[in-house]
């Protein structure tokens, strides 16, 4: 047993002997590997990583400006900051951006460490992180409407641009035996997709399914597959008026939330 320890000890000091031997300061390590402890939680990362931020606190204790305060029992530099959050700031000066799991709850909690690391853009990039996951909290509002008449045709209206953006991709326009895209007429906003004239903007053209460019859309099979597309994206429906017709894709108006 005795000489099993001593085996493992020496083959765990081969692998990584910066986080094993007690260090004062950084520029005593004889590797670029330095060891923090951040909270009680043991980080390694290389010096050029820490120091990737001029004028940030890291930089300054990765460059030796600033000298290391207090270590603790290893001889590992010691910052009394919050532990398991160190590592998306560590991550951050990694990968040169912010990526952080879907249902992260400490935003917050992050953005008041990267202001005490003296880390702007980690402190940006999480403010800008917390208004897209706001905006995604917010309902979207999808309306589709089609009274039948060719001078106004189907018109599609989400709060949300990236469904709009789906549609689009689903669809091209074909004329004289080329792909031209999607139709920029077609387009009102960011917002609002209509399709006047029978989706037909010049002779021989015509809208058709990007997948099938065999496929010929009409105001009916283009509603169909916008509906498909709400529903597959997680949209459910809330009204539909002038139900009466017998099918939903015949309704003037369908509205959806999501």
């Amino acid at each position: 047993m005795e000489w099993n320890l001593r085996r493992m000890d020496s083959e765990l000091r081969q692998i990584n002997p910066d986080l094993l031997q007690p260090s004062k300061s950084f520029k005593k390590l004889s590797s670029g590997t330095v060891a923090l402890n951040v909270g009680g939680y043991l980080y390694a990362a290389h010096r050029h990583t820490l120091a990737r931020h001029p004028g940030s606190l890291l930089e300054e204790m990765a460059s030796g400006k600033k000298p290391v305060q207090h270590v603790d029992a290893m001889g590992n530099a010691f910052i009394d900051r919050d532990g398991p959050v160190f590592r998306h700031v560590l991550n951050f000066l990694r990968l040169g951006e912010l990526v952080l799991p879907e249902d992260f709850k400490e935003a917050a909690l992050l953005r008041r460490e990267a202001e005490y690391y003296r880390l702007v853009d980690l402190a940006q990039a999480v403010r800008e992180w917390e208004q897209r996951q706001f905006a995604r909290q917010e309902p979207a509002f999808l309306e589709v409407t089609d009274n039948h008449e060719r001078s106004q045709g189907l018109r599609i209206y989400c709060s949300d641009g990236s469904f709009i953006e789906k549609v689009k991709c689903r669809l091209v326009q074909v004329s004289k035996s080329r792909l031209d895209g999607f139709p920029e007429e077609f387009e009102i906003s960011s917002n609002v997709i209509q399709f006047r004239h029978f989706i037909k903007s010049e002779i021989g053209s015509r809208l058709v399914l990007k997948e099938d460019n065999t496929f010929v859309c009409t105001l009916e099979s283009l509603k169909l597959e916008t509906v498909m597309l709400a529903l597959r994206g997680g949209y459910r429906l809330l009204t539909s008026l002038d139900s009466n017709r017998g099918s939903v894709v015949q309704c003037e108006a369908l509205h959806f939330v999501k």
